[in-house]
């Protein structure tokens, strides 16, 4: 037995060899590292591809062309650079930054920012705040001659930033980079003026020079890492075929032993046949082995061949650069010489120069070199005058902003004025004590100012009439009896808009520029300071990004298991027609009728939003459809640009925010929130509560909208985005604050309203002239604490199990209804027949 397992593992040892006949060769061959790379390339950052992916024959993968930061690393080992979510990588790195009164070099993390060209320095990566930031829009780059190597200079307004790369090549590179990025931010900027057309910025775009240029590259040497992959894949394989041999003897000895064991003749004749059969299947698995062998060996051979045609290439390479090294060095040897002793080298007869024409080529070099002096003499000049140049441009660009500023301050001034004016008629209006005459007067004066601006008023900046969503900035109203006081409001809004908006909306802008810098879209995460931040406002250039984010965060689960889940609700609603399509299709002509973009009939927005409820519809069939839906999606799709991220955000809202049974059919949940409102304004506003109560008001008939359609329509379009932005990341207690908030921002106005009627016809437009936003924010997220969460969901829970009971004794008392109907005619009908049979 011992002699059939020796054999059977050399018989298992020589198929391995015969079949790897390389194994021999890696095991004996001493290992060769790889020349070391030269000093100064820099490390590249792409990871090589994997010997156990790569064939012998198979050149390896190319690492993709470095950025700045592969220069970078020399200095200091950091993560990998991030990259945008277009796919081009980020523009950062570390930089010498000299500060502090000793002028001492400190090394500094450096990224810059897209969206205001600013450029941010961190102390290290994994840093959040900045340390600072140097605005790149009127920064201008220059790098003396006589400074260390690799030092350059960013100068602004402000101050100069004194920069070092760790070479002169890296330095190029970033100041190459930092001049395309503020001439990219500059075409950007006047592709938004008004004016500016898109051929335009096509063109500039054409004209740009190019980006992300590769820098020197290092070869790879992974041959030596693929034969140890190899080896250590072989010497797997032999282990696994010695345990192979090791199962076959105790097989066998186990089948001698089962062998001897039989009693009689019929049992060891079966054991033999057993045996043979599995023989003769062993066979055939053995004739399987060899073709696949034989397959292996072919492509064993055709690998060695391509091996051999790569290391011929290699060769040739390598002998290739030694013939260049050797003519450079011939080449230097020969510039030494002409610079050491240039009259004998010249004339030297090796060199083939008669007297004349020596005597032409120093010529023709004096000539250069006053041709140089000229132009070193006039880049002078022209640096100075580009200087001077500078300093004009940025001069007049502050005189244009302050004129601008006196400007939308005069123009504020001026709607203030006309606004009081207005109110001062409207005040003459009203009084009783004036004659006839003089109420005709009156009467003339406000219709001249309804009909238009005056005549002698001329607009000092330009004014749009819709945002940039495509709502109205001032809102229209409704009410034909209010019409004076709308004009008013209108004024008001925009005095308030010139005064303020422009002054507030700065800082909010650099604190989210700040906070969003070197992150993507992906990496936001729940915090205080997001919730701060989101709380004053998103400004419109982020709230794309921090609505997508918000809603994959609340997605994620249903958008992971089902990834075309849209598509395919699409496909549906194309193949079959759901019962809700009539309903939704006579939705769609009256969403958002004062926008831009929902009010023509052959708008491209009101097919993308009749997709969207349709998904929607198939993919809630608990819901189905529910007016006031078309608003929420509406909304979605003006800020989203994107029919399937509105479809995600609708089912966020729906689904996800807004408590179960809120859009059913007997919408049992919104009824709740109503009844909770009513408690927390007997709380936070007793007196307005108890006004409402003298006057028999009903606030559930004006806030029940405001809850379904997340005051979608009620409020002033800045107001209204600023809502949802808290709304979707908090949830529905936002709802409750602003509401509150509403009426606290009106209260006194409300209470001197004694009449129900017109307190009626006061709240169905009072929330379209809010003008301050900052004031309501600080209403609801300030004066309305506290206002916990679970106060509110042990409120809502309350009232829905009141409800339901209510509503289940509705409905028994229309089943009794029904009974004692249908009896009654029963008993007519018996009534009816007995008068008959009497009459007979």
């Amino acid at each position: 037995m011992l002699f059939i397992t020796i054999f059977t593992v050399l018989q298992y040892t020589d198929l391995f060899i015969f079949k790897y006949p390389h194994f021999l060769y890696l095991i004996h061959q001493p290992r060769q590292d790889p020349p070391p790379a030269h000093p100064q390339t820099p490390e590249l950052r792409a990871p090589l591809s994997s010997p156990a992916n790569l064939g012998p024959a198979e050149p390896s993968a190319l690492a993709p062309p470095v950025t700045i930061e592969a220069f970078c690393d020399q200095v200091q080992p950091q993560p990998q650079t991030p990259s945008s979510s277009s796919g081009v990588p980020k523009l950062c790195g570390y930089l010498q930054k000299q500060g502090g009164p000793l002028k001492a070099w400190k090394q500094r993390w450096f990224t810059y920012e897209e969206k205001k060209s600013q450029l941010f320095y961190y102390r290290t990566p994994q840093d959040v705040t900045p340390l600072g930031r140097v605005e790149l829009g009127s920064a201008t780059f220059t790098y003396p001659l006589k400074a260390e190597n690799g030092t350059f200079h960013i100068q602004t307004p402000e101050r100069t930033f004194i920069l070092k790369a760790v070479s002169q090549q890296v330095m190029l590179y970033w100041l190459q980079q930092l001049q395309l990025k503020r001439w990219q931010h500059r075409v950007q900027q006047s592709a938004g003026s008004p004016g500016c057309s898109d051929s335009t910025n096509n063109n500039n775009n054409s004209n740009a020079p190019g980006e992300n240029q590769p820098l020197p590259n290092t070869s790879d040497f992974q041959l030596t890492g693929y034969f140890k992959s190899c080896s250590s894949l072989l010497l797997q394989e032999l282990v696994w075929l010695l345990h192979k041999a090791l199962e076959a003897a105790q097989l066998e000895k186990r089948t001698c032993g089962e062998f001897l064991a039989a009693k009689g003749e019929q049992e060891r004749l079966e054991l033999l046949r057993h045996r043979e059969r599995q023989a003769a299947d062993l066979r055939s698995r053995l004739e399987e082995v060899k073709t696949e062998a034989e397959a292996l060996r072919r492509s064993l051979a055709q690998r060695d061949a391509q091996l051999s045609e790569l290391q011929e290439n290699l060769r040739m390479m390598m002998e290739k650069n030694q013939a260049k090294q050797e003519v450079i060095v011939k080449l230097s040897d020969q510039v030494t010489a002409c610079m050491s002793d240039p009259l004998h080298s010249l004339s030297s007869p090796s060199n083939g120069l008669d007297s004349q024409t020596f005597k032409q080529l120093q010529q023709e070099i004096e000539n250069l070199k006053d041709d140089i002096e000229a132009y070193k003499t006039q880049n002078k000049f022209l640096n100075s005058e580009i200087y001077q140049l500078t300093k004009l441009w940025r001069k007049s660009s502050e005189q244009e902003k302050s004129l601008m500023v006196k400007c939308a301050y005069l123009e504020a001034s001026n709607c203030q004025v006309e606004s009081r004016y207005l109110g001062v008629l409207r005040k003459l209006q009203e009084s009783k004590a004036l004659e006839a005459g003089e109420r005709e007067a009156v009467k003339k004066l406000i219709e001249d100012a309804l009909r238009g601006e005056l005549k002698s008023v001329a607009k000092l900046t330009p004014h749009r009439d819709h945002d940039e969503y495509g709502f109205k900035i001032i809102p229209d109203y409704e009410v034909e009896d209010m019409k004076l006081l709308a004009k008013i409001q209108a004024l008001e809004i925009r005095s308030h808009n010139l005064l303020h908006q422009e002054a507030g909306d700065r800082p909010l802008l650099g604190r989210w520029a700040q906070y969003l810098a070197g992150r993507s879209g992906d990496d936001l995460c729940a915090s205080p300071e997001l919730k701060s931040l989101i709380r004053a406002g998103v400004p419109q250039e982020y709230r794309q990004q921090v609505w997508r984010w918000v809603v994959r965060a609340r997605t994620h689960s249903i958008k992971d298991h089902h990834p075309q889940r849209y598509t395919q609700l699409c496909e549906k609603s194309r193949t079959s027609p759901h019962p809700a399509s009539r309903q939704i299709q006579l939705d769609l002509h009256r969403t958002l009728t004062t926008n831009q973009r929902f009010s023509s009939p052959s708008s491209p927005a009101l097919q993308q939003l009749r997709r969207i409820l349709l998904a929607f519809s198939w993919h809630n069939p608990a819901i189905g459809y529910c007016q006031g839906l078309n608003r929420l999606a509406a909304i979605a799709l003006l800020v989203l640009q994107s029919e399937e991220d509105a479809f995600w955000c609708l089912v966020t809202v729906v689904e996800a925010i807004m408590p179960l049974d809120y859009y059913t059919k007997n919408l049992v949940a919104s009824q709740a929130d109503q009844r909770v409102l009513k408690e927390f304004m007997a709380e936070k506003l007793p007196r307005l509560a108890a006004h409402f109560e003298e006057h028999s008001i009903d606030v559930s008939l004006i806030t029940f909208n405001w809850f379904l359609v997340v005051f979608v329509e009620s409020l002033p379009s800045n107001i209204l985005l600023r809502l949802w932005d808290a709304f979707l990341y908090e949830g529905t207690k936002v709802i409750f604050r602003y509401a509150l908030a509403l009426f606290k921002y009106k209260e006194e106005d409300i209470l001197k309203i004694h009449d129900s009627v017109e307190i009626y016809q006061y709240l169905r437009f009072f929330t379209k002239t809010v003008s301050d936003g900052r004031k309501l924010t600080s209403i609801a997220f300030n004066d309305m604490n506290p206002f916990p969460g679970r106060l509110l969901r042990n409120r809502r829970a309350v009232h829905l199990e009141r409800l339901q009971g209510e509503l289940r004794e509705l409905e028994e008392q229309q089943k009794e209804f029904v009974t004692e109907s249908a009896e009654r005619k029963d008993k007519e009908l018996d009534t009816m027949v007995s008068e008959d049979d009497e009459e007979l």
